[in-house]
């Protein structure tokens, strides 16, 4: 017998009424309820219901084909959901809280905000970003990548029944779900689910032209953010701006560094050097972004009446007020850049290019997405710049950059990496005084599961892991003034800073949790400012915040809220389709000039760190405008997540777009010959794709450079794609 009845939901129901029909808030909470109990006809009379609490029971499902229009706030956090399909005819609900189901994944947090179109808050925090680019430029992509699977191995049967149509759908959705490889393995669930139902609505569209199918919801693409038509002829993209991760996965068995330097088994063989080309004015179609340094004109009249001509003299003090000020407005510019040194431009030439961390060490693998690189400090040897970190899939390598061999290979069976980070500690020797210490060079990675893992690479040695996170970790960064100090931010919207010591000749070490950073948003870049190491900046999906993280003795709160977000000029340009808050690109290029970008935003800003939060932060939203120096012109594409990087001692930036190209800018030649007030600079020069030859099978194309990194000296640049290519770029 169902325990949910009329009765209890009059007692539970408010406003108090005689019928259903005029209740509008409802609590069942903690009464042990399960799918049985909800008897859908009964429920089905709570016409004017807006708010529903079942917080506390246990649910595996809502309980399907239970339509309530008006509902709009449903709590089901506490509960043993399990399958969020059974929300869909909730199509009115604005907000959700599914906090603490076990079994709830980020597939299943993807399909949420694709099966409810209004859903607006989930799980207390504002998701319409992430729900916007899941509906819209998620579902563009993939459209594209299903249209390709049917040209290329489908077409309509002749003549066209419902029986042939009905097998052709099924097999056409099959071949879809196993060719449309899109995004990390993590997310494979939502993906295949969100295939399949897009696969067959594409097939409707083309039986039935006057239907509107289901992923036409997303909008044409417009000439300045073109989905690039190359990414669908690979298995592997990835276009997600959400949580890369499964559901508390268990420890598994991880194999032991492997040891000894060896040539890499997987290079791919270059072309002749003449098919590389650099380009100075890439062809780019995008509107200018708007001037940075407006110049303060004369006010114009109050009243229209009172206007008169303008004499001659009075113009032409106008134009001398106006010339003066831009004057100043670039001399202010010119002494920002002043720190960044008169070095010379640089020519780099690709030497290497690896597939180290292919699945089962085949050669065929063009799909495990490659996502961070960092080259050694130079402590424990001197070639240490040499020598650079990668990681992606399950592994994590250390290259030499002039030889092309692989040092060290790590491997841990399903995981997948996102982020590492090198870090100088002291390791103690004999009775472990600090004058027997040494420092020594030591790896920390971390990824899907929440683990940090910490190896020594010199002494091929993976010494410890501890959890991060329950949830996926994003990105890792060390205090480069304290090297025993690391943070980690996670998809749980925390960034974390630990104290994991040194350590001794057995690898024993000890790690404390200093400082909890809580974000609105996961966390994607980590910078400390050089000269203030006790500050952090945050680029995140929703902006970019400025923390200070300064340990206070007398304070017992280990958690701390934000100082102040920063903003910038593109925000302005906002819309239903374009939500340029997401900063994906993150570095300083001195001690207070920043480089960073914005997802979807064609140009990199260069801002002054001091004299932006110099300002003071409105009360209310803490949100203070970036003081910008200089706006970069840069590649115009809807791939995420495509970092930029910096090299202070040459003055260079660099950042990869969605064709394998590396865009460079010298900012000291560009502070020379290209400052135009209010207007983007055009990068020094722009590095064309180096197309390594797959043996017997052709060039490979341009893929997406999801990160560069750089040695002290630009002596060599590393650049990682999304198609399990390492490529290695040393200076001529």
């Amino acid at each position: 017998m169902a325990k949910v009845t009329e009765k209890l939901l009059l007692e539970k129901g408010s406003p108090k009424a005689t019928k259903l029909e005029q209740i509008k808030t409802l609590n069942l909470s903690k009464l042990t309820l399960k799918l049985e109990d909800l008897p859908v006809p009964l429920l089905s009379r709570l016409s004017s219901l807006e708010c529903w609490d079942l917080s506390g029971n246990r649910l595996e499902e809502f309980p399907r084909r239970l339509e309530l229009p008006a509902l709009r706030h449903l709590d089901l956090s506490d509960n043993q959901m399990e399958d969020v399909t059974s929300l869909e005819a909730l199509s009115g609900l604005e907000e959700l809280k599914l906090e603490d189901n076990l079994y709830i994944t980020v597939s299943d947090n993807h399909k949420l905000m694709v099966l409810l179109p209004k859903l607006r808050m989930y799980n207390g925090k504002d998701v319409t970003s992430s729900a916007n680019h899941l509906r819209f430029v998620y579902s563009a992509n993939l459209r594209t990548r299903i249209v390709a699977v049917w040209e290329k191995h489908f077409r309509l049967p002749d003549p066209v029944t419902a029986e042939k149509l009905s097998a052709l759908s099924k097999d056409f959705a099959t071949a879809a779900c196993q060719q449309v490889r899109f995004g990390p393995s993590s997310v494979s669930d939502f993906t295949k689910w969100r295939v399949a139902i897009m696969a067959k609505a594409y097939l409707t569209s083309l039986t039935e032209p006057t239907k509107e199918p289901e992923i036409q919801d997303s909008p044409e693409p417009k000439e300045t953010q073109v989905v690039p038509i190359k990414r669908k002829q690979l298995p592997s993209e990835r276009i997600s701006l959400t949580p890369r991760k499964k559901l508390r996965n268990s420890d598994l068995p991880e194999s032991p560094a492997e040891g000894g330097p060896r040539e890499s088994s997987r290079k791919v063989q270059m072309l002749t050097e003449s098919s590389v080309s650099a380009r100075t004015s890439p062809r780019k179609k995008s509107q200018p972004p708007p001037n940075l340094t407006p110049v303060r004109g004369a006010a114009t009249p109050r009243r229209a009446a009172k206007a008169r001509p303008i004499r001659e003299e009075e113009v032409e003090g106008i134009k001398q007020k106006k010339k003066k000020e831009e004057g100043l407005q670039k001399e202010d510019v010119m002494s920002s850049f002043k720190s960044c040194g008169n070095t010379q431009p640089v020519s780099l030439k690709p030497l290497h290019v690896l597939q180290c961390h292919s699945k089962q060490d085949s050669r065929e693998d063009f799909s495990t997405q490659l996502w961070a690189c960092a080259f050694q400090p130079q402590t424990e040897t001197g070639s240490g710049s040499r020598l650079a970190a990668t990681c992606g899939g399950d592994s994590l390598c250390v290259i030499d950059c002039e030889t092309g061999m692989v040092m060290k290979k790590y491997k841990v069976s399903g995981e997948e990496f996102f982020s590492l980070a090198w870090s100088t500690v002291l390791m103690t020797r004999g009775g472990g005084r600090s004058s027997s210490a040494q420092p020594c060079s030591v790896l920390a990675a971390g990824g899907k599961r929440g683990l940090v893992k910490l190896i020594h690479p010199r002494n091929n040695v993976a010494f410890g892991e501890f959890r991060a996170s329950r949830k996926s970790l994003s990105v890792l960064r060390f205090n480069h003034r304290q090297g025993n100090f690391l943070f980690t931010g996670s998809y749980d919207n925390k960034i974390v800073m630990w104290d994991i010591g040194g350590v001794d000749s057995q690898y024993n070490y000890k790690v404390i949790q200093l400082l909890v950073l809580e974000v609105s948003s996961p966390p994607l870049h980590l910078c400390l400012p050089p000269s203030s190491p006790s500050q952090l900046l945050t680029a995140c999906e929703d902006g970019l915040y400025f923390y200070k993280t300064q340990l206070e003795t007398k304070s017992s709160n280990k958690s701390r809220s934000k100082e102040m977000e920063i903003t910038f000029p593109v925000y302005e340009k906002e819309d239903k389709d374009h939500d340029y808050h997401t900063v994906d690109g993150l570095s300083f290029l001195t001690d207070d000039i920043v480089a960073s970008k914005n997802f979807l935003h064609s140009s990199i800003y260069l801002w002054s760190l001091s004299r932006t939060t110099a300002q003071r932060p409105d009360k209310k939203s803490l949100r203070v405008s970036a003081v910008v120096l200089m706006e970069l012109q840069w590649t115009s594409t809807e791939v995420p997540y495509l970092a930029l990087n910096t090299c202070p001692a040459r003055g260079y930036i660099v950042c990869g777009d969605d064709k394998g190209r590396l865009w460079t800018y010298h900012i000291t030649d560009l502070q020379k010959n290209s400052f135009q007030s209010g207007k983007p600079v055009q990068p020094t020069q722009v590095l064309d794709w180096p197309s390594p030859m797959r043996k017997g099978l052709g060039g490979v194309e341009g893929p997406s450079i999801n990160s560069v990194a750089m040695d002290p000296e630009l002596q060599y640049l590393v650049a990682l794609s999304d198609k399990n290519m390492v490529i290695v770029w040393k200076r001529d």
